[in-house]
Parts: C-alpha cells; structure tokens; sequence
C-alpha cells in the first residue's frame, strides 16, 4: 500500500483493512519520505509512521512499514526504489521475495493513481472509493482552522481521520511548526487570489543556478515565505527584457555578490535543462529552466546574502546532495540531475 498519509485518515484505514483480510502481511510505503515540511507535506515521514502504527496497533505483528523517497524526474528510480524496499521487507519478515506472492492495493481515483500501474508483476486490487474527505480537505481545514478553536472544521477533522490521529492533529497545531506552516499557508492562498480573476491559470518561468566550484556548491537560504529558512539554488523569476540565461546570471549575481565576470560565467555553463513537473511548486504552475556552471578547482570565490536570503555558502557535494529535508521544492532533484545521480 502505497501512500502519503498526510495525514492518515479513514479510507487509509479501511484499504488497510481490506489488505489485512486478504493477505498475511501488509507493507506501507510511505511516499515523499525524504522532503521538508510544507503545506502539502506538513508531517515527516516518522511522524505519519507513528500514525499508522498507533492506529493499526491490533495488526502490529502483520505490518511494515518503509519511508519511500521522491524522484520526481526519474520515474524509473522510483520505481527500483520502491520494488527493492518491498522485497527488503519480505526479507525482514523471514519470507523468500522470489517465493512470496505480492499484490498491490489502492484506489483509482484520479490522475494522482497512475503508479497502481507501474508495477505489473504485482496483482492490481482496486478497491471501492471510501467515504471520506482526502488528504488535500483535510489539510485545508486543518490550515483553515489554524490555532483558532473553529469547531466546524475540527468536527470534520474528527469525522474523517481515527482517534489517535485527530489526537496527534490536535498537539500539533499547538506546535511553532504549525505556526511557521500556518503563515506559509496563508501566503501562498493570497500569492493564488492575486491572480485568480485571470482568463487562464498563469504559468510562472523561473531560472536556477547549479554552481559548481572546487568539490561544493552555492546555495542560499531563504528569507521569507515559501520556503522560509530552506536552502536553495540562486535563482528567481525572469524579467521581461531579458533571455533565460541573462536572467539567470543576473539573480545569481544579486543573491549571492558573486564577483565573477558575467563573460566567464557564461562560458562556464557546461548544461541546462528543463523541470517542469506540474506539482513542483505550491505557488502554482512554475516552469524552471536551471543552468550548470562549472568552475576548474581552485580557492573559493566570496559569496554574500541579498535582501532575499540570510546566508549565502558553498557547500561540498557529498552535503548538498544528503540535505534533502532541507532543500527548496524540487531543488534536491535538480542537485541530483546536474551531480550525477538524476541519471
């Protein structure tokens, strides 16, 4: 069983139900496991397993439970990803993976299912719909609701999610995460009635830049809403006078003062490419075009914070590239694409 769980509520549990009674044992994988808190993702992957496991306790001899990372450009490693965290669970388990008999259960409910067909080998059940509000309703009311005790919106949390997760929902909206995720919340539902008297939905062109120099990469820590405290690549909207790459260059130069000639850095791009997945920016449909410079190895040039970030560092590689809970939207696989592991 396949899911976020964000949060766990009652269809989740019902599925697992169904799962129960027609297998021996039942494997969760708990999807986006390796992001940090937003809006969409409000709970860390430990967290949504403490939900499942103290909702499912009677069944905690038959469950198993894996944290399954995102590869939002690599469907294929995503796939091996979660095929090998399968078969490590029927190892753990003290069952034969070439022997044992896997089905894959979910609900075909919308465009966001099409991974119930990824994986052939294993039997399809597709179960009826519940009744019960999605993830995406419950974290709306949660947000909605924020620290102000709305008894109409807790009542439908109540409802539709098991008793000791609404428990868990309860203390943490006491939290200061809640706090920080209740103003990023905030922001980005006035950021969305900005333009939503638009004859279309608006598509924003952003550019990013993948600095490479000596073993580390740039990067800068976000000032303010979305994403306020992470890191991420230089980068910014495009303006209305200037090309993809000139853009780039120059919110480069502005975030972080470095004091490369524009020339040099325009003959240090050694790629750039296209992120585009549809659901990679909360803000709304967000088109990134990132650049790769690579610099031949020497003393670090220095770096300095904009108005937009509160640090600015070059960071080694092999750090870059573990700070996933720590990167900006889909910064970490853009990381991965440019250093080698995207491929």
């Amino acid at each position: 069983f396949i899911g976020r769980f964000e949060p766990f509520h009652n269809g989740h549990l019902s599925v697992s139900k169904q799962a129960l009674k027609q297998a021996k044992n039942l494997i969760i994988l708990i999807g986006s496991a390796d992001t940090p808190r937003t809006t969409k993702n409000p709970w860390s992957a430990n967290e949504r397993s403490v939900m499942i496991h103290s909702v499912l306790s009677d069944y905690s001899d038959r469950i198993i439970v894996k944290q399954l990372r995102d590869h939002s450009y690599n469907e294929s490693y995503w796939i091996s990803s979660a095929q090998s965290l399968v078969t490590e669970a029927i190892r753990e388990n003290g069952d034969d993976p070439k022997k044992a008999v896997v089905g894959m259960i979910g609900q075909k409910k919308d465009a966001s299912s099409y991974y119930l067909d990824e994986f052939p080998q294993w039997k399809l059940i597709d179960v009826q719909n519940t009744e019960t509000l999605s993830a995406t309703d419950l974290r709306k009311y949660l947000f909605n609701a924020g620290h102000v005790k709305d008894h109409g919106a807790m009542m439908l949390l109540r409802g539709n999610v098991p008793k000791q997760v609404f428990s868990m929902l309860n203390t943490f909206r006491e939290t200061e995460i809640f706090s920080q995720l209740l103003k990023e919340y905030q922001f980005i539902e006035n950021y969305k009635k900005s333009w939503e008297d638009a004859p279309y939905p608006p598509t924003f062109v952003t550019v990013d830049a993948v600095v490479e120099h000596s073993g580390h990469v740039l990067l800068v820590r976000r000032r303010s809403e979305p994403g306020k405290g992470l890191w991420a690549l230089p980068g910014g909207f495009i303006a209305q006078n200037e090309t993809i790459e000139e853009s780039c260059i120059r919110e480069l130069r502005e975030e972080t003062r470095l004091k490369i000639p524009v020339p040099v850095l325009r003959g240090s791009i050694k790629e750039q490419k296209v992120f585009d997945h549809p659901g990679r920016s909360l803000r709304g449909r967000t088109i990134t075009h990132a650049f790769h410079f690579v610099f031949s190895s020497g003393k670090l040039p220095p770096v300095k914070g904009s108005d937009e970030t509160d640090k600015v560092r070059w960071v080694p590689l092999n750090e870059a590239l573990n700070m996933r809970q720590q990167l900006f939207e889909d910064h970490p696989h853009i990381l991965e694409y440019f250093l080698g592991r995207g491929h």
